[in-house]
Parts: C-alpha cells; structure tokens; sequence
C-alpha cells in the first residue's frame, strides 16, 4: 500500500501533524510506503517516508494556497499513491481531514463576536471566498470517499453544509498520550506555582492558546474580574497584540491577578500548577489544549463552539458556554473555587480523554484505511 498525506506546511509537532505522526510510524513498520505532499521538509523528520516538495512561488496567502494545490494536483496526476488524504482544501483526494472545521461557520463566529464591521472586513478579503469555493469543491468531488471529522461539531457542521452521505463522515479524536499528559506533571507543582507568583490559597484558571481574540482571552479577563480575589488567571500562548490584553486587565483592575507567560514549547508544569483550565474559543474544532488539559485532572469551561467540549459536557468535567458571555463564565469558574467540586470534576476529566490513546487512534486510522482499500486486516497486520 501507498499512502499520500497532503500538508502545505508540515511541522512534526504540529497539531495536524501529531494526528497521524503514530499512524506514519504503525504504517511504515506494517510496510505502508508513506509519501508527504508539502511545501518544506523538516530534515530532522527520521526516515522512511518519502517528501513530494510542492513549492512553487506565491505572493499572500490566496495565490499561496492555489499554487500549492496546483503543484499537489500536477504531482498526483504523474504519480498517484493508492489512497491520498489531505489536511487542505484540495479537490481529488480521498480522505479529507478537516482539522480547521468548515470555514463558513468559522466566519459566522467571527461575525457574531465582531458585527458589522468585521463583516465588511471578511467580504473585503478575497481569500475568504477563495476558501469556500475551495471547500465547496472538495466536498463535491467524486474522488472523495471519506472525511475525518476530528469532532461530532464538525461532523455536524460538514453534514449540516454539504450534502455528504452519513457515511462517509468518520468522527475520530485527536490522541492525547497518558504518558507526557497525566495528573503526574503536578510533581513539580509548588516550585511552578511559586515562580508564576501564585500563593497557596490561588485557584489558578489556566488558558492556553495563541491568537488572544480567537481563544477568548478578552472573556477570560472579564470574567475573572467578576470573581473573589483568589481567583488567577495564567494565559500562555503567543498574541501580535498582547498589550491590548494587559490594558484590558488594568482597566478591570485584575492586571496583578493576571501572568501573561507568553509562547511555550512544554506547557505540562502549567498545567501541574493550575487548578482547572478556561478556554472561551470562538471557534475551535477540537482544540489539543482541551484534551491535554482534561487528561492532566483540570475541570474545564469552555466556548460552546469547542469540539472538546463535548467530551468536556458528556463526562461531566465542566462545563460550555457562549465564548462573548464573561458573567456565564465567571458563574462557571466560581464554583470551581471550591476545592470539593474541582476535585470531584477532576477525576471526571481523565475519565473523559481514557480512550483516546495515541494506541486508539492508529487503529481507528488504519481501520479507516482498511476499509476504503478493501483490506479490513490492515490494523491487524
């Protein structure tokens, strides 16, 4: 078997990425010759896979993603593996992985939390209608033949928008592995807690992502301007603007409750020093974040519009809520300033993210595979 993964920009610790890292190495060890279609190749990546470089020039984002979907179309028609699976919006490959969710209703986010001028921005910006053409493309083509839908919102929101047979809609989680997340990284909880300035008696709220406006930081900040003082909030994460947030924690008069610990490459010691985790995204698939924080013990509060959510609101590790909606947020976080209710939804969190074992996760890929090639023992083998 030949397997064609498309990534235009392929990072190996990268959220796409870690998805099908394990499967490549379960693959290749099964003697599944791998093929990445990408613009670069790390050279640090081991061997065993075989890069396609499809880099030709573009200037801005539209011609970059047209161009890279051209040279992927050109190389595919010289040389087609015998399944290709696609993490971008490309017309004529087999699976699609629709790890950003549907780009249409990543826009109706947008302009509900922005209005009419963030309308006028979006019907302004050329790309946007380029990616939902292309979207719209790709679910029409006849060479598709499954979409991995990396939550039940996305399946959801692809089957509600294209008119795509039930089954061909394939829900499989992102792995999160037990043994780099776990209730264990609280080892070195103290000494963390000491440097990020958290007192004994703190509740710290941690929130991890970049891009402050998508992930909600602005409704993290108001809400805990709504709770006692105990309450913290440690944002980590990379923003263009991150002085915004800080004049926003001033004006509510929690800028000394508040640690903006910028971009890290290894968040587990935050979250062994936190307590629970808020992420009010407006729109995320699924979000890693989510899943790390849940199989570290943290209860979690999170937008309605998270993918993680659902396993969050099923398990009973928290709760969701309207990501613009700081007073429901602040309601949420409140109760979990009581020690009794984050340690009874703690438990429930690592219950909620058991199954999803990098382990699990290759079978259900291989399964899939498997199955479109007419070799149901492929997981076996």
């Amino acid at each position: 078997m030949r397997l064609g993964l498309v990534r235009q920009r392929y990072t190996p610790f990268g959220g796409a990425e870690r998805f099908v890292e394990r499967a490549i190495d379960a693959l290749i060890e099964r003697g599944v010759q791998v093929r990445v279609y990408t613009r670069k190749w790390p050279p640090a990546r081991k061997g065993g896979i075989e890069p396609v470089i499809c880099n030709p020039f573009y200037v801005g984002s539209l011609w970059r993603d047209a161009s890279f979907a051209g040279a992927v179309r050109e190389a595919l028609a010289r040389d087609r593996p015998d399944l290709v699976q696609s993490h971008e919006r490309i017309e004529g490959c087999d699976i699609f992985r629709a790890g950003d969710g549907v780009h249409r209703v990543w826009l109706e986010e947008r302009v509900l939390a922005g209005g009419r001028a963030e309308r006028a921005r979006i019907a302004a910006n050329p790309y946007h209608r380029y990616i939902q053409d292309a979207e719209a493309r790709m679910f029409a083509s006849a060479s598709l033949k499954a979409v991995i839908c990396i939550s039940n919102m996305v399946r959801d929101d692809v089957r509600r928008h294209f008119a795509l047979p039930e089954d061909r809609l394939h829900v499989i989680y992102n792995a999160v592995d037990p043994r780099e997340f776990s209730p264990a990284v609280r080892e070195h909880r103290a000494a963390k807690r000491a440097a990020l300035g958290l007192a004994d008696g703190d509740v710290a709220f941690l929130l991890v992502g970049s891009g402050y406006a998508r992930k909600g930081v602005a409704t993290a900040i108001r809400a805990l301007a709504r709770l006692p003082s105990e309450a913290r909030l440690v944002v980590v994460g990379r923003d263009k603007s991150p002085a915004r947030y800080l004049r926003l924690a001033e004006r509510e008069g929690v800028a000394a409750r508040v640690v903006f610990a910028g971009p890290q490459q290894d968040v587990r010691a935050f979250l062994g020093a936190a307590d629970a985790f808020v992420l009010p995204t407006l729109y995320d698939p699924l979000s890693n974040a989510v899943l790390e924080a849940l199989a570290c013990g943290l209860p979690v509060v999170t937008g309605r519009r998270c993918g993680a959510g659902e396993l969050v609101v099923a398990h009973g590790a928290g709760w969701t809520c309207d990501a613009l909606d700081d007073a429901a947020f602040a309601e949420r976080m409140r109760l979990l300033l009581d020690p009794a209710e984050r340690s009874r939804r703690a438990a429930a969190a690592v219950a909620a993210v058991a199954t999803l074992t990098p382990e699990n996760m290759t079978r259900r890929l291989l399964d899939l595979y498997g199955a479109l090639l007419g070799r149901p023992g492929l997981a076996g083998l």
